[in-house]
């Protein structure tokens, strides 16, 4: 076990960070969106860019686990279904550019894309007095591909889906359980594409992450006691206020 660890030469306050976004991905997953976001560029600052990824992964995946488990009742299989084809489409296209893609150019899309759905879905339940549902193929197809893309690249499609399962108005539990089982499907493709194509999975990142599953546990019994305590109409706005934070975390 010491060798295995030692190969990473983790110090202790690495640690203490590691174990602070394992409890920050728990939340994640349990229904308190973009918190997470600090962990992509804290993981990335400690264990490199790509690496950090083979690191992420199996954390969310486990977390997806709790969520799933609790919220799986509630999912809406068919936004969920309109939109996995297209983040699978999306996913492939990021493993086929991976090592070609300029980082900082599709931060900025994610980001842009982000600001402008979150604009256009106010302005039209608030401005207009009419709900935005978009029921048109291309928005799930915009979201899924993009959010597809950006969680095969840099983990960071939460504020996409957010702000398509938003724009389809639904109550806090099924935005949790459809959410949750999007990302578990998802995750659970990912690992064997980054086991075996980019091969930043491997026995230490796997140590590490089992490691810290006590974090990720006690992060989705906070995550699940928290929305518990949030008013369903606030629920809506605490989600956009994160998501929009999320965005501008992903410029940094």
């Amino acid at each position: 076990m010491t060798s295995l660890l030692a190969s990473f030469s983790l110090s202790v306050g690495d640690w203490l960070l590691i174990v602070f976004c394992a409890m920050l991905i728990g939340m994640s997953k349990t229904g308190v969106p973009g918190v997470s976001m600090i962990v992509v560029p804290t993981l990335a600052l400690i264990f490199g860019g790509k690496q950090s990824t083979g690191v992420l992964l199996p954390i969310l995946i486990m977390a997806d686990v709790f969520a799933v488990i609790y919220y799986h009742r509630n999912a809406q299989w068919n936004h969920l279904l309109r939109a996995l084809p297209w983040a699978f489409a999306g996913l492939f296209l990021a493993l086929w550019i991976g090592n070609l893609v300029n980082d900082e150019q599709f931060k900025h899309i994610i980001a842009i894309t982000v600001f402008v759905s979150v604009g256009l879905m106010i302005w039209k339940d608030y401005g207009t007095k009419r709900e935005f549902t978009p029921d048109s193929w291309w928005f799930a197809a915009l979201m899924g591909i993009v959010g597809g893309f950006a969680t095969m690249i840099g983990n960071v499609a939460g504020p996409i889906l957010a702000i398509y399962l938003l724009a389809m108005h639904l109550d806090k539990k099924s935005f949790i359980g459809t959410t949750a089982w999007f990302f578990f499907i998802i995750n659970l493709s990912k690992f064997p594409l980054q086991v075996l194509v980019w091969k930043n999975i491997n026995l230490n990142t796997l140590t590490i992450d089992i490691l810290v599953l006590p974090a990720i546990a006690l992060g989705a019994w906070l995550g699940i006691i928290l929305v518990k305590r949030i008013p369903e109409k606030a629920y809506k706005w605490f989600v956009i206020v994160i998501t929009v934070s999320s965005a501008f975390l992903i410029l940094i």
